[in-house]
């Protein structure tokens, strides 16, 4: 996966996490970022976006509970799910504002 497209991605990512949660704090951790609605509280993270080489990665803390009609969704953990994003056109396509709001509903 080109760079530079990894790069946007991670950026609307990140736009979007804040425009939906203005006060969350973005931070690194594990390898990417880690989403928290407080700063440094781990009970008030619900997700991370983390960027492979063929693909950036989004995280859902308590993606299981979440509402997902078209099965965009992966993962059999007992509560994370994660969205994998090859393009730009998958930040829409695959949902992720609609994950990354029901994200911050859920804490």
């Amino acid at each position: 996966m080109d760079e530079t497209i990894k790069a946007q991605i991670i950026d609307l990512l990140k736009g979007m996490a804040t425009k939906l949660a203005p006060d969350a704090n973005l931070r690194e951790m594990y390898g990417g970022l880690v989403i928290e609605l407080e700063k440094d509280d781990p009970k008030s993270r619900v997700g991370g976006i983390y960027a492979y080489s063929d693909y950036v990665s989004l995280e859902l803390a308590k993606g299981v509970s979440f509402d997902d009609p078209d099965d965009v969704l992966e993962g059999a953990g007992k509560l994370r799910r994660h969205v994998k994003l090859r393009s730009l056109s998958d930040l829409e396509t695959k949902c992720c504002q609609a994950f990354l709001k029901q994200a911050v509903s859920t804490t």
